[in-house]
């Protein structure tokens, strides 16, 4: 038995459905009974977590058999208005959110690049993550997955009957006071030859879309627990349609909605506004998507695992993952002779202190004892190897596995991935690759922005950013880039994952070592001390703020977004320089962009009045509409800029 405060992964419905159940009275009581049950002990019991709810002792009890609550009985409470007290509500809705697509990756993904704002935020999450992204988190894969579509019955299709977003629902739904319960079914696989959207399928993008549309015109203080909970039904619905991106974008606003209402250190506005960007397409365009266009809006439940052989790897480094919906682990890439990455990953739900110790684990492929730590710089032999899509090594009965010796990155087979020109590896992972960079630079020293400390190199004449891949306390990343600051003048072979962004700019994850020849460190398991560094290299000190120059006048329609997504439509709706921002915009040859913030910001303020002079509710679907093209459009420049940037 152990006291902690983390709480076990809830599933969306579990947490819609008890939200749904309370009374008007008690739901707006919701958030401030969640304040209180964070401050209340939590004890584990095995599968067990209780926490005392109150001063007489009442006892709140959740079993989460394999690590996620995944049925509303299986959170109990002891007070007196049992069950239909607040209690049940407030703690599935203070914990974490599990991932119920049946894609374990997306936990993987998440907390490889997704949470670190690696290139293409917005789509990060129909892979799960970026790296930015998928398997059950921590079970082992058969050795012959099949596709659930592959048992499914046809499904009758039709045709859009109208705009997602139309003034007409599509659908009937029940008032907001009194919101109808959450079904609790199994999920309806829907072919990949169907040529358009199933009814069920545009049903429930059009309610995904509408509680994305009622979270932006809130924003994050506005989006309290109760819009969460809508916002999580919708990711249900989604799941049951056949809709695993929708449904995993979804839970991700959730997610950094409460890490942003949490004040988390860990939160980053741009994650947010790309889980919105993110769910919002997707919730737009599959009423009117078919084939090809349609089965990648839809996004796959479960990756299949192919038979892929004898494999000989070459261990390249591990990173830990740790995610905001509560998994943990570690995620090991290595490459075969011929360039190809494959991944072994251990994620699981678990908080920092798995993430810390899973880099000593060992890994879960064949009968090999190698900790990831150790396969990191080794090498392995598999056979009967099964292999996803995105690379990641299967773990079924079939495979067998043992290790092998390893190669330095300065010799074959690794280094010939240092040998792909930058501008090219840039260009794969713009375009969904797996984002990792294989670069040669020059630190030069370091810079303090807003978002934390920042490396500069130079690599190739291209400078170069390279920021902390994750910033949590227990992790060394920001600890280990404060030390390579002090190493200026290291030339160095270095592995990050790329940002989009306007200038070069990548998260660092390995490194060679700064003084010892052969070796490497991986900055989110290993920790560098000071005399690890060249003896020359200064003790790290203060890093020096150093001004920056004047950003692309695209950063006016940024902000906008990034406002929109934080404070809500409200904010966009006050009088301001917005005729100033548009005309500078069209100065600087943006014209499309001016256009643009000036629909966002129309949409904003736009109010009618009935003929009693009262004024009608907003427009939230035309707002979310208007903001969807604005964060799209400015994604699509920073991938632009960010190619030009790379090129010199």
């Amino acid at each position: 038995m152990t006291t902690e405060r983390e709480l076990p992964a809830v599933a969306p419905a579990v947490t819609a459905e008890l939200v749904a159940a309370l009374s008007p009275r008690l739901r707006k009581r919701l958030d401030a009974g969640i304040a209180k049950l964070a401050d209340r002990p939590v004890v584990r019991d095995g599968a067990t977590v209780r926490i005392t709810v109150d001063d007489e002792g009442s006892m709140l009890e959740l079993d989460a058999d394999g690590g996620v609550v995944a049925d509303a009985a299986a959170i109990r409470c002891g007070c007196l208005l049992a069950p239909d007290c607040l209690h049940r509500a407030a703690a599935a809705s203070a914990a974490p959110v599990a991932d119920m697509t049946g894609n374990a990756q997306s936990a993987e993904g998440a907390g490889t690049a997704g949470t670190t704002g690696g290139a293409g935020t917005a789509g990060d999450a129909r892979t799960a993550g970026n790296a930015g992204a998928a398997e059950n988190a921590g079970d082992a894969e058969p050795a012959e997955p099949t596709p659930v579509a592959e048992t499914a019955e046809p499904m009758e299709t039709v045709k859009p009957t109208g705009p997602i977003d139309s003034a007409e629902p599509t659908e009937v739904t029940e008032s907001s006071d009194q919101p109808s319960p959450v079904s609790v079914g199994r999920e309806v696989p829907v072919p990949e030859q169907t040529a358009s959207a199933a009814p069920s399928q545009i049903s429930a993008a059009h309610a995904a879309f509408g509680a994305v549309a009622a979270v932006l015109d809130a924003g994050t203080d506005g989006s309290g627990a109760v819009l969460q909970a809508e916002l999580l039904r919708a990711a249900h619905s989604a799941r049951l349609a056949g809709l695993p991106r929708a449904a995993t974008a979804a839970v991700s606003v959730v997610t950094a909605l409460r890490a942003a209402r949490a004040a988390d250190p860990a939160f980053r506005l741009a994650e947010l506004v790309g889980a919105l960007s993110e769910t919002l397409f997707v919730a737009h365009r599959v009423p009117f998507a078919t084939g090809a266009e349609l089965a990648e809006l839809r996004g796959t439940a479960r990756q299949p695992y192919t038979p892929d052989g004898s494999l000989r790897l070459y261990g390249l480094f591990s990173e830990p993952v740790l995610t905001a919906s509560g998994y943990a682990g570690a995620v090991t890439w290595t490459a075969d002779a011929e360039g190809r990455l494959y991944t072994v990953s251990d994620v699981a739900p678990g908080g920092a202190g798995r993430a810390v110790g899973a880099a000593d684990r060992a890994v879960r492929v064949g009968d090999t004892a190698l900790t990831h730590r150790e396969l990191a710089r080794a090498g392995l032999a598999v056979s009967g190897a099964t292999v996803s899509p995105t690379g990641r090594l299967g773990a079924g009965a079939g495979v067998r596995a043992v290790r092998a010796s390893g190669a330095d990155w300065r010799a074959e087979p690794l280094d010939r991935l240092w040998s792909l020109p930058v501008a090219e590896q840039v260009g794969r992972a713009l375009s969904g690759g797996h984002g990792l960079l294989f670069l040669e630079v020059t630190l030069v020293g370091a810079v303090r922005e807003a978002a934390g400390d920042c490396l500069l190199a130079d690599c190739g004449g291209v400078p170069l950013r390279l920021t902390a891949a994750h910033d949590h306390p227990a992790l060394p990343y920001r600890d280990n880039l404060r030390l390579l600051a002090a190493a200026g003048g290291s030339r160095l072979r270095v592995i990050a994952r790329l940002t989009a962004a306007s200038d070069a700019r990548a998260l660092l994850l390995a490194t060679e070592h700064p003084t010892t020849a052969g070796s490497r460190v991986d900055l989110g398991s290993d920790r560098l001390q000071h005399a690890d560094l060249p003896a020359s290299a200064p003790a790290p000190g203060p890093v020096d703020a150093v001004l920056t120059p004047d950003e692309a006048p695209l950063h006016l329609l940024r902000r906008r977004v990034e406002q929109a997504a934080s404070g809500g439509r409200r904010v966009l709706a006050f009088p301001g320089d917005s005729v100033a921002d548009a005309r500078r915009l069209h100065r600087h040859g943006l014209g499309t962009a001016g256009d643009i913030l000036d629909e966002l910001l129309a949409a904003a303020a736009e109010r009618s009045r009935d003929a009693f002079g009262r004024l009608r509710p907003a427009d939230t679907r035309r707002f979310a509409r208007a903001w969807l093209t604005a964060a799209r459009y400015t994604d699509e420049v920073d991938r632009m800029l960010c190619a030009a940037a790379w090129n010199g």
